[in-house]
């Protein structure tokens, strides 16, 4: 006969056994993330990065084979007025509006310059803790910082990988307080990814209907903020994520990813992978841009998978002033409204928006909807 009782007090026991807050605490004392776990020769990962059922439940829904993500040439561009450029920006329009996400190739990045980039990610976490300790904090208006999940604390669970970030604009840091492992092509892709956001909104400001330089008139490309990932191989990857589903709390996001895959973004209901392609860049619609559109472009859900093969690197771009105190104010755009299309959110600052996004974490309900009217 099974005794309840006893199954209970021992159940009662493991939970109390189990403090989230000083386990986190503990951990990120350590300044060595994710990869120090790794490193340490872990084979079972740590209660704090266990996520619920339910979201693993999703993980078991293998990405649907029969629907990919559109894949955009820009190659052609260089006429204004061409048939080709208007080509592409109808299948911008439709990427936008119908997907959220789009991958695109041949947009100007030397392929040398991709691979350095990854590189030096790698470089810079597989360098000595020590050196990466003296980057490790949680102060979002440093130039320069590193840490293992921004909402360590306010997040449902903790995912598996490290980032570190540079604001590389409107302010960027001195070149000595970047990194000396990266610090050269950071500034270089940077600059390259740079030229890269702002022919995005020109397209997708035709795309809208407007003039080519109205996103980037209004400063949809004033803040870049480089995102560095590091997800290294997992032990138990059915028990946790890379990054729990979320939108991006910017205007646009340009990502480089590597050939080991893991990003999904849910489409119709379903969770479709990003497959790598080489040489492309993925380019998502982040939420200021849906709220800016009235809902015309839409920031869709996104998410990346645990995996026992690793590390898998990603640099986000994120096209956003994020922290930076400004007192511009950014709603629906007027030449988007109509009687039969009223103003659907209320304005905000892009910094209000960002610490309104940080503050309830990944895996939330959705920021967005916060601001609605």
């Amino acid at each position: 006969m099974v005794d309840t009782n006893k199954d209970e007090d021992v159940q009662s026991k493991i939970k109390a056994e189990y403090d989230r807050g000083t386990e986190l605490k503990a951990f990120d004392d350590t300044k060595a993330g994710v990869k120090g776990l790794v490193d340490s020769g872990v084979t079972e990962i740590p209660r704090i990065f266990h996520h619920p059922s339910e979201n693993l439940e999703e993980n078991s829904v293998l990405g649907d084979a029969q629907l990919s993500i559109p894949v955009i040439d820009l190659r052609g561009l260089t006429t204004e007025k061409s048939a080709k450029r208007k080509e592409i920006v109808e299948r911008v329009r439709e990427a936008s509006e119908n997907w959220g996400f789009f991958q695109i190739v041949n947009h100007g990045i030397p392929e040398s310059v991709l691979e350095e980039m990854k590189d030096g990610v790698r470089r810079f976490y597989e360098q000595a803790t020590e050196v990466k300790k003296e980057y490790y904090t949680r102060d979002p208006t440093k130039p320069v910082f590193y840490n293992c999940n921004f909402d360590l604390y306010s997040g449902i669970s903790t995912n598996w990988r490290d980032t570190f970030m540079c604001h590389m604009a409107p302010n960027p840091p001195k070149p000595e307080d970047l990194p000396i492992s990266c610090r050269d092509i950071l500034m270089e892709y940077s600059k390259q990814v740079m030229k890269v956001g702002i022919l995005l909104f020109d397209l997708m400001s035709e795309a809208l209907g407007l003039s080519p330089n109205y996103l980037n008139d209004i400063d949809c490309a004033e803040g870049l903020t480089v995102l560095c990932h590091y997800y290294p191989a997992c032990p138990q990857p059915e028990l946790t994520m890379g990054a729990t589903n979320h939108t991006d709390n910017d205007f646009l996001t340009v990502v480089l990813q590597d050939d080991i895959g893991g990003l999904q973004i849910l489409h119709e209901n379903k969770w479709i992978d990003v497959s790598p392609q080489p040489g492309a860049l993925v380019v998502n619609v982040g939420d200021i841009l849906q709220l800016i559109t009235n809902d015309r472009l839409t920031s869709v859900q996104h998410k990346v998978v645990a995996n026992r093969v690793g590390p898998r690197v990603s640099v986000a771009s994120f096209f956003c002033t994020g922290f930076t105190p400004t007192y511009k104010m950014y709603g629906p755009i007027k030449e988007l409204l109509s009687e039969s299309n009223p103003p659907k959110y209320r304005e905000t600052t892009v910094r209000d928006y960002v610490i309104h996004f940080n503050s309830k974490g990944l895996g939330r309900t959705s920021a967005l909807d916060d601001f609605k009217l």
